[in-house]
């Protein structure tokens, strides 16, 4: 395998350390915030399965960002990507190819007790488990599909037994589950999970996305420091996306990603592949930029370095920080569960 041969920065010097490929984009939950069920309904046009990239496509493909980026991290996604055949033989080549140690997972966690096991002999070192609520009637109201927190509970506690790192990451909308912040704290500081709150995001146009939902990262964090007392720590990593806080007088933490009231744009060293080939310089980008007519057409390995290094160089994306500034959420952006979280 070729050396990676540099380090390329975007606009703002900022270099790519972090891929999420996503590949499905196909989900069992219908969560309000992301996919929800009057717009992702039956009739719904799914990609079809030639229209995905394969995993050799995608192994191709992901072993050329890293030959030619500081690629450090990666991650899989979806939709949920547990509803992708076979997965850990993607997750397999992707470690054997690149010998990128930190390879992780996002998922709802249902259908982890089936291949955690599996999914950690393939490479995988760690999963981040979506829950909003310890309220199972709450949780399958706004799962969309009335499924309780236990299977969550289960898929978490088979991913430990695994051998697998894990994290919890709560969406968090006023009015919906915000009385759930203080209950969930404590649950995962005594499971010693790490809990990750998460702003709610306009991300995609299909959530009817309003400021007045969101709970900020002060308020968050002012509510748990009432009943346990916090106290700020530094980040583990420049561009990391969790501001991270300690209880006081332990070492268990707490996070919060406050991409709305406390943009880090200026340190987002993150890119997106889409389910069909696509790259996606921001979690809001409106489009991307098409890999599979390079991966599929007679273009070779260095035409299609050469693409990657145009794409990054030209990146100047900083929704975040422009939405905090001019307060405009209007245009149109890729859904998240297209591209991943």
């Amino acid at each position: 395998m070729v050396e990676q041969k540099e380090t390329i920065f975007d606009h703002w010097q900022r270099p790519l350390k972090d891929l999420r490929i996503s590949v499905t984009d196909r989900c069992n939950f219908r969560c309000h915030y992301c996919m929800p069920a009057e717009i992702f309904g039956p009739d719904y046009p799914f990609l079809k399965r030639d229209e995905l990239l394969s995993f050799e496509e995608l192994n191709r493909l992901v072993s050329l960002f890293h030959r030619v980026t500081s690629l450090q991290k990666l991650r899989i996604t979806g939709g949920e990507p547990l509803m992708r055949k076979d997965l850990p033989q993607l997750i397999s080549l992707l470690s054997q190819t690149t010998k990128i140690e930190d390879i992780a997972m996002t998922t709802n966690g249902v259908f982890l007790p089936r291949y955690a096991k599996e999914l950690k002999e393939a490479g995988l070192k760690r999963v981040t488990v979506s829950l909003d609520s310890l309220d199972s009637e709450k949780f399958g109201k706004i799962n969309g599909r009335g499924i309780g927190i236990e299977p969550v509970l289960k898929g978490m506690q088979a991913a430990s037994d695994a051998g697998l790192g894990v994290k919890v990451n709560m969406v968090v909308q006023k009015g919906v589950n915000d009385n759930d912040i203080i209950p969930m704290a404590k649950f995962f500081r005594e499971k010693g999970y790490m809990l990750r709150f998460i702003e709610y995001m306009d991300v995609g146009t299909s959530n009817g996305w309003k400021y007045d939902e969101v709970i900020t990262k002060q308020e968050i964090i002012e509510r748990i420091n009432e009943d346990m007392p916090l106290e700020a720590i530094k980040p583990a990593y420049v561009g990391e996306v969790a501001s991270r806080f300690k209880y006081k007088g332990s070492d268990d933490e707490v996070g919060v990603i406050s991409s709305v009231s406390d943009a880090f744009c200026h340190s987002c060293t993150r890119a997106r592949l889409s389910v069909e080939g696509s790259l996606y310089t921001c979690l809001f980008a409106t489009k991307g930029h098409d890999f599979k007519k390079l991966i599929r057409g007679n273009y070779s390995d260095e035409d299609i370095m050469n693409e990657i290094k145009n794409c990054w160089n030209k990146r100047d994306d900083r929704y975040s920080a422009e939405r905090s500034l001019d307060g405009n959420t209007k245009r149109e952006k890729i859904e998240m569960s297209h591209i991943g979280g």
